[in-house]
């Protein structure tokens, strides 16, 4: 009997010292590497994390992100809301401060109860398998391996680095789905907030993602969501970081989300971040990092500090918005029944002409080329009705169309461009460069160059004004003015009309500019020059083809809102040209600035003679194609256009506003740019093609197409008293020779104000 408790006491020792030793040898193995590749010292130092590149607004506010598959910034501990810590330990790691990176209670209550009463695996050995084991493999002996070397990769984190910072690397690295890489990033996405400033039942749900957020995914299974906040709720409660009480409440709150994507299509300033994404292109191609590598947009977590001002950004693409719903129902409406709509005025050739080009840049085209497809067999395939989703105003539809007839669909959409910068440091404040940028990527602020019309004008008087001394209340003949052959180059007599084909009596220069009069533009173009002119617009930034032609005297060039907003802007600059400035700084990953902006400013013109062309551009919103800005025309006595069209009036302003609006040939394009002391602001609204666009200029004028953008855009700016948006009047110089009082200087009598008002807006027909 003896001798067989002997035995049987030598061999539980040889067993129990053959499993310690197989247990440490394992580990031993693990540590070395014999079960695989380990991270070494310098790759536990710093663990390879690709981090998002941030785009920061003026406010502080994230406008987007660059990244490829990780959209993750990190954040350090004292940016985590304290709540989130301690449900993280609630739910996940009870004896976190306690144990070295193995919590053997739970171990051996796991092997026990087989994983019945709770896992086993810590925060740092949860860690340790983000970073550098991957997913657990469903062959048991792999995931035996991987639990080992989990085990080993988490002691090594807990010698290498604090408690604070594993909680901290580990809410940085977790993938909470929707492209929620971080802490930071999921809070942004499904709450709008900063991780600090989470509620408790928020930092709860989001805690209880990390379980499975494949799992619970608070968009698609709000309801299983639920249960696991509410679970993570009673684990806290149980650890005595909340009450009961507390819990009980919280419990009953219904998941409550404020979900803001942050795909690269999606969010606030979608068009803006696409032309970012051209200048950091630029900008790392010609600035390396200290060791001579190049920075890469996507991985290398830079913070980019720009100009815009995230409310401005909202209120500009609301405003878009709410006039362009109101608008293409309209366009809508009126080509319902045309045959050829969209387009106006075409032969049957030049339709067709349009539509395949359309159809040639289409990426059903470009597809059906790389499989090898003919042009016939792939003209062909776009008159087969095939399933699709379209936009509209009213959301997205699923319908069955031809791919030509959605060309043409999509051709009927007028897009629009508008830009906003305080003049006096070139900080562009605002970019809306089209409606959708879904489905019209295009951005018509800095790409798009459409004719401008008369919002050209200001340059031909600004120039007449500082060369000719000339006031507001000079006089000229309302008269059609011929400019002969070879004059400047013109070979043929160049005699412009008024768009209101009525002529007769004297006109000032002031009245002349408010209601666009082209018989007077034709006069000063004789008198100064057409190069000088064009000069000045070169000077005032802008950069596309203007020729030293007669013709510019009434907005022929092409030229980009972003141009004409930058020129606008020395106007309300005392003569100083301002070059916009849509990047502020540029920081890396650890905080240092590797770019910081330079203004560039020039004088362009005497402080006198800015401030002159500024009151002949008051005229246009007192008296001119602008005065709907500030007249309010009864309710029973408004026409169609103001009740169905003009979005948002009557818009009331009575402050120093000074602006012009522009009509292109047969109302193509529509603009408006409008000014006040520290805000100039630009819109564009026409067709993708220049012959879609409405018949009639009650419809198809600035006035009428982009006026009431900038309308809203400033109500809504306005009543947002945090921006500062001026209300005063424009700063008068010291010296001012040019006499503006006309009423002192006028001793005849010219055409009404008032009649014109009604020609150019259309009020009582």
């Amino acid at each position: 009997m003896m001798k067989k408790y002997r035995l049987y006491v030598i061999t539980f020792w040889i067993t129990f010292v053959f499993l310690m030793v197989s247990f440490f040898g394992i580990f031993y193995c693990a540590s070395v590497g014999y079960l695989g590749e380990m991270p070494d010292f310098r790759q536990l130092e710093n663990p390879k994390t690709n981090f998002a590149s941030e785009i920061i607004s003026s406010d502080n506010k994230i406008l987007g992100k660059y990244y490829f598959n990780d959209n993750r910034t990190p954040i350090s501990f004292d940016e985590i809301n304290t709540k989130t810590i301690e449900a993280l330990i609630a739910i996940e790691d009870e004896r976190f401060y306690s144990h070295p990176g193995i919590d053997l209670k739970a171990t051996i209550r796991a092997i026990v109860f087989l994983n019945t009463r709770g896992g086993a695996s810590t925060i740092s050995q949860q860690l340790a398998r983000q970073l550098f084991v991957g997913v657990r493999s469903r062959n048991i002996f792999q995931a035996i391996i991987q639990k080992i070397k989990e085990w080993v990769i988490a002691v090594k984190l807990e010698k290498q680095y604090t408690k604070e910072e594993i909680i901290t690397m580990y809410l940085n690295i977790y993938d909470f789905g929707y492209y929620g890489d971080g802490i930071k990033s999921a809070s942004n996405i499904y709450f709008s907030k900063e991780p600090i400033d989470l509620n408790i039942e928020e930092s709860a749900m989001l805690v209880g993602m990390l379980q499975n957020s494949s799992l619970y995914d608070p968009i698609r299974r709000p309801e299983i969501t639920k249960k696991r906040r509410d679970l993570v709720l009673m684990q806290m409660a149980k650890n005595n970081y909340i009450s009961e009480k507390d819990k009980d409440s919280l419990q009953n709150l219904p998941l409550e989300l404020n979900y803001t994507p942050q795909s690269h299509r999606q969010g606030l300033a979608t068009y803006f971040r696409s032309y970012l994404r051209g200048f950091m292109k630029d900008w790392t191609e010609n600035n390396l990092k200290k060791d001579g590598s190049k920075y890469n947009l996507y991985v290398d977590g830079l913070k980019i500090y720009t100009t815009i001002n995230s409310k401005m950004q909202r209120y500009a693409e609301e405003s878009v918005k709410e006039h362009m719903i109101n608008l293409q129902k309209e366009f809508f409406i009126q080509n319902d029944t045309v045959s050829s709509a969209p387009f106006t005025d075409l032969e049957e050739d030049q339709e067709e002409a349009i539509m395949k080009r359309a159809m040639r840049r289409s990426e059903r085209w470009r597809k059906s080329k790389l499989a090898g497809k003919t042009n016939d067999e792939i003209e062909e395939s776009f008159n087969i009705p095939t399933n699709m989703n379209v936009f509209t105003w009213d959301g997205d539809v699923d319908t069955l169309m031809s791919p030509i007839d959605s060309i043409r669909y999509y051709k009927h959409f007028l897009r629009a461009g508008m830009m906003s910068m305080n003049p006096k440091n070139g900080h562009v404040m605002a970019w809306v460069g089209g409606i959708d940028y879904r489905n019209f990527q295009y951005d018509h602020v800095m790409l798009s160059k459409r004719q401008i019309g008369s919002t050209f004008k200001p340059f031909l008087y600004a120039t007449a004004i500082d060369q000719l001394k000339l006031s507001p209340c000079d006089m000229l003949p309302d008269l059609i003015h011929c400019i002969e052959p070879y004059k400047y180059g013109n070979p043929e007599p160049w005699c412009p009309t008024n768009s209101s084909d009525k002529y007769g009596g004297m006109r000032t220069l002031s009245n002349a500019l408010a209601n666009s009069k082209n018989t007077i533009s034709a006069q000063l173009i004789d008198r100064v020059g057409p190069r000088p002119v064009a000069n000045l617009a070169r000077n005032l930034g802008v950069s596309s083809n203007i020729p030293n032609v007669p013709a510019i005297a009434l907005g022929t060039p092409d030229l980009s809102v972003y141009e004409m907003v930058g020129a606008y802007g020395a106007f309300a600059n005392k003569g100083i040209y301002v070059k916009p400035i849509m990047v502020t700084k540029i920081e890396d990953k650890n905080g240092t600035i590797v770019y910081q902006s330079k203004p560039e400013t020039r004088d362009v013109l005497s402080e006198e003679s800015s401030y002159v062309t500024l009151k002949l551009l008051e005229g246009v919103t007192k008296f001119g194609s602008g005065a709907r800005l500030r007249h309010d025309i009864p309710e029973d006595e408004r026409n169609y256009v103001y009740k169905n069209v003009v979005t948002g009036y009557p818009y009331k302003f009575d402050n120093a506003i000074a602006g012009k609006t522009g009509t292109t040939q047969n109302q193509s394009d529509g603009w408006f740019i409008g000014m006040v002391p520290n805000l100039v602001t630009g819109v564009w609204v026409g067709g993708e093609d220049r012959s879609v666009h409405f018949k009639e200029i009650a419809y198809g004028q600035g006035a009428t197409m982009s006026l009431p953008i900038w309308g809203l855009f400033m109500k809504k700016c306005y009543e947002d008293e945090e921006l500062q948006v001026s209300k005063e009047d424009f700063e008068e110089p010291e010296v001012l020779s040019i006499e503006l009082d006309c009423s002192k200087v006028l001793p005849v009598e010219s055409e009404s104000d008032e009649s014109d008002i009604n020609d150019l807006l259309g009020i009582g027909k």
